[in-house]
């Protein structure tokens, strides 16, 4: 019977051990391999030709889609004379979509005051004629305060986004530019219920970030991805492009995921014309994306995975020394030699805070209106480079409110019958 069996050295002949020159050759081997991964590690993170900076994510009302066609007396004045059309055309179309009717006419003096922004979407600039789509970006707090529209709305806690984009049954995150990726990044989510972090698709997002990762579940890696991102779990929004034949239709299907399980929230079929159509179908498949996660977000089905965010409570020794001596009770304590008493009603606190800018009113409000018992928190006097003076409706009494705050990391003082936070 033959057995099959390494093969041995022929009897007689000594085996080849390894001399100094082979060990040399060996080392130069691996010096070689080691560069050339090296290499390509590198050039996975430093590709000149792939991130895309996602812009526009402030939390500023948006009035886009604004066709204008003026004439001057020279390119800049034809331009200046269509900025200004568009700021009051973009004025009419938020006050309708806001409040359903046209809204009081607003001099040229008082748009530039709470107009922060004009987006180019489309322009052609000839020596007398101005030929443009724009977009009109509008501050939250000067426009709502004439909008009529709280500066609280219903958030989401910070969701990572990671665009798949695939086609011929190739899938990719930030490989390469993608119509998907670019839509993602170009796209107002200031204005969005859906809190999403946008990475730029550089350095390590090319690794971290893959459509290999989509598919993991395990907590652990996930855990250190989001803490990386400063998010709380992530959306998995897909686009699968399939075209008819050359020059002729192109067919997306999107779908709509959520958590390291992938979940199914919803899908939508689009169609374009043709390959040159893909960036405007791609631009209207994300709006409609987000639709479906904010209608997914107030039915309640947008839950932060426990395993993802690991909150520590905060302790009654780590509070202020003024706050931690209050006779208040912390959420989540109880003291037996405190009478049990049913939640103090609704009652509306002034609170005032120092707001340097635009952005820090917004993030004051922001930070105030997530804490839990508060129903609503807008600013109801703005001073820029001063003291802003907030209405904060909040369940419980001053007490529990100062409490409340100074778990969030405010320094909080109280006096005259309002209260005043800092950081």
């Amino acid at each position: 019977m033959t057995s099959a069996a390494f093969p041995r050295s022929t009897p007689g002949l000594p085996l080849r051990s390894f001399g100094p020159r082979d060990r040399r050759w060996a080392a130069l081997f691996g010096l070689f391999l080691a560069v050339l991964i090296a290499g390509f590690v590198q050039g996975q993170i430093a590709h000149g030709d792939r991130g895309i900076t996602p812009i526009n994510s402030s939390g500023d009302f948006l009035a886009s889609g604004i066709a204008i066609d003026v004439t001057g007396d020279n390119p800049e004045d034809a331009r200046e004379k269509g900025w200004r059309e568009a700021q009051r055309k973009g004025w009419q179309q938020l006050y309708r979509k806001t409040n359903g009717s046209d809204g009081p006419a607003l001099s040229d003096s008082v748009l530039d005051g709470i107009v922060t922004a004009i987006v180019v979407e489309r322009e052609q600039i000839g020596p007398r004629r101005y030929v443009a789509t724009l977009g009109v970006q509008f501050d939250r707090v000067r426009a709502g305060q004439i909008l009529g529209v709280s500066g609280r709305t219903l958030r989401s806690p910070p969701l990572l986004v990671i665009p798949v984009y695939s086609i011929d049954g190739i899938q990719q995150v930030f490989e390469q530019r993608s119509a998907w990726q670019r839509a993602w990044a170009e796209y107002n989510t200031g204005q969005s219920a859906i809190d999403y972090v946008r990475t730029a698709g550089t350095g390590a997002d090319t690794l971290l970030l893959n459509p290999g990762q989509t598919g993991r579940r395990g907590r652990v890696w996930w855990r250190v991805i989001l803490d990386q991102y400063g998010a709380a779990d992530v959306l998995i929004p897909i686009a699968r492009v399939e075209y008819s034949y050359p020059g002729g239709p192109v067919t997306g299907h999107f779908a709509a995921r959520y958590s390291p399980d992938n979940r199914l929230i919803g899908t939508f079929t689009m169609t374009a014309p043709n390959a040159a159509a893909i960036p405007d179908m791609m631009e209207k498949a994300v709006a409609r994306m987000d639709a479906l996660y904010t209608q997914a977000l107030a039915a309640g089905q947008l839950r932060t995975d426990a395993y993802l965010v690991l909150e520590k409570p905060v302790e009654k020794e780590d509070l202020p020394e003024e706050v931690a001596t209050d006779d208040t009770v912390v959420a989540g304590e109880t003291d037996a030699s405190l009478p049990t008493t049913a939640p103090a009603g609704l009652q509306t606190f002034t609170v005032q805070y120092a707001s340097p800018d635009v952005e820090s009113v917004s993030a004051t409000e922001r930070a105030v209106g997530g804490i839990s018992g508060v129903q609503s928190a807008a600013t109801s006097s703005l001073a820029l480079g001063g003291m802003s003076v907030m209405r904060v409706t909040f369940r419980g009494d001053v007490g529990a409110l100062k409490a409340a705050l100074a778990a969030r990391g405010f320094k909080v003082q109280e006096g005259g019958g309002q209260l005043r936070i800092s950081r």
